[in-house]
C-alpha cells in the first residue's frame, strides 16, 4: 500500500556567505561565493496508511505516531551526483530534530534529486544511503522501509509547494507455527535465496539478487505458537524464491531446518508460511503457503 507524504518547500534568497552548507557543495554546484541560495524547508506531514495488506485495517497515521517509521533521512543530490545535503532524524533522539518530520537547509539555484527514506532500526542495524539509486542495510537485517525520490528544480526565490509519495518498498515474510515453542529454541532464522538488503530508492528494487538473512528472537512464551517476521527487497516487483527456516538454540546452533521451495513474494505484501517448526513433528511436517494478495488501495492524505 502506498504511503503519502506531503512536502512543502519554501524558497527565499540568502547570501552564499550565510549558507551553513557552503563548504559541502561541489564547485560545479556552487561556482561562486556570490551565487544565490534558496532556503529549502521540507515537512513530512503524515502518512495515509492502508493497513489492509499488513494488518487488515485502514487508517490515516501521522508520521510521528507510526511505529514502522522511527528514522527519517532526507538527502539532496546535485545533477552531477554530488551529495549536497543529508540529515537523519531519530524519533527517540530529540537532538536530531526540532519537530520530527520537518527539515530545513539551503540550496543554490539548480537541479536536484530529493531522496526521503522512512525506516526502523533494531539492535545494531545500520542503513546507509549513498545516492538516489543506492542504499543498503550494511549491518543487521532489512527492515520495514519506505522511500520516495523526486526531481527538484530551484529556479528562483519563488516559493515551491511539492508533493511526493512515500512507498513501502519491502516484502514481508511471516512464518506462523502450528505447534508450540519448545524451551530449547531462542531464535528463528529465515534465509532468502534471492533478493537482498541493498536497494535502489528510486525504483524500490533490490540492487543485488544474492539473498539475505533475517534472524529474530522468539518473543512468545514456551508452550505458545509463534509468528516470526522477516523482510527482503525484491529484484522485481514479484519474485519467487526458496526460503530456509531454522530454529536456533541460545548458542546459535541449528535445531531444525526446513527449506520451502518456490515461495511467491510481492512488494508491499505479506507472504505467510504456516507449519510446524518446533518439536518432533517439525521435521516431518510441511508448510502451507498463503499466496492471496489484497488489492492495492491508494489514499491521499
Amino acid at each position: 500500500m502506498m504511503k503519502n507524504v506531503k512536502f512543502f518547500l519554501a524558497a527565499f534568497m540568502l547570501l552564499a556567505a550565510a549558507c551553513s552548507n557552503e563548504e559541502s557543495l561541489d564547485s560545479s554546484v556552487n561556482p561562486s561565493s556570490e551565487q544565490a541560495q534558496a532556503l529549502v524547508s521540507v515537512r513530512v506531514d503524515g502518512f495515509a496508511v492502508s493497513q489492509e495488506e499488513f494488518s487488515g485495517t485502514t487508517r490515516a497515521t501521522a508520521v510521528g505516531s507510526y511505529n514502522g517509521v522511527s528514522f527519517l533521512t532526507l538527502a539532496f543530490y546535485a545533477s552531477n551526483g554530488t551529495e549536497v545535503f543529508k540529515h537523519t532524524q531519530n524519533r527517540v533522539d530529540n537532538t536530531t530534530f526540532t519537530t520530527f518530520g520537518e527539515f530545513s537547509t539551503t540550496l543554490p539555484i539548480g537541479s536536484y534529486t530529493m531522496v526521503v527514506l522512512g525506516y526502523v532500526l533494531y539492535d545494531d542495524d545500520a542503513l546507509t544511503l549513498t545516492s538516489p539509486t543506492q542504499a543498503e542495510y550494511t549491518v543487521g537485517s532489512p527492515r520495514e522501509t519506505f522511500a520516495a525520490t523526486q526531481e527538484v528544480n530551484v529556479t528562483s526565490t519563488t516559493a515551491l509547494n511539492l508533493t511526493a509519495t512515500l512507498d513501502r518498498i519491502v516484502s514481508q515474510l511471516k512464518v506462523v507455527s502450528t505447534d508450540n515453542r519448545t524451551a530449547n529454541v531462542e531464535k528463528i532464522r529465515m534465509t532468502f535465496a534471492a533478493g537482498g538488503k541493498a536497494f535502489n530508492p528510486t525504483t524500490g528494487l533490490a540492487t543485488v539478487n544474492t539473498g539475505s538473512v533475517s534472524t529474530v528472537s522468539t518473543s512468545v512464551a514456551v508452550g505458545e505458537r509463534s509468528g516470526s517476521i522477516g523482510y527482503v527487497f525484491l529484484a522485481t516487483d514479484e519474485q519467487t524464491m526458496d526460503v530456509t527456516i531454522e530454529t536456533l538454540d541460545a548458542q546459535g546452533n541449528t535445531i531444525y531446518t526446513k527449506t520451502v521451495n518456490d515461495v511467491p513474494f510481492r512488494r508491499n505484501r505479506i507472504t505467510k508460511l504456516t507449519g510446524a517448526v518446533y518439536g518432533a513433528n517439525a521435521a516431518a511436517g510441511s508448510f502451507q503457503v498463503n499466496t492471496d494478495w489484497i488489492g492495492t488501495v491508494n489514499m491521499d492524505f
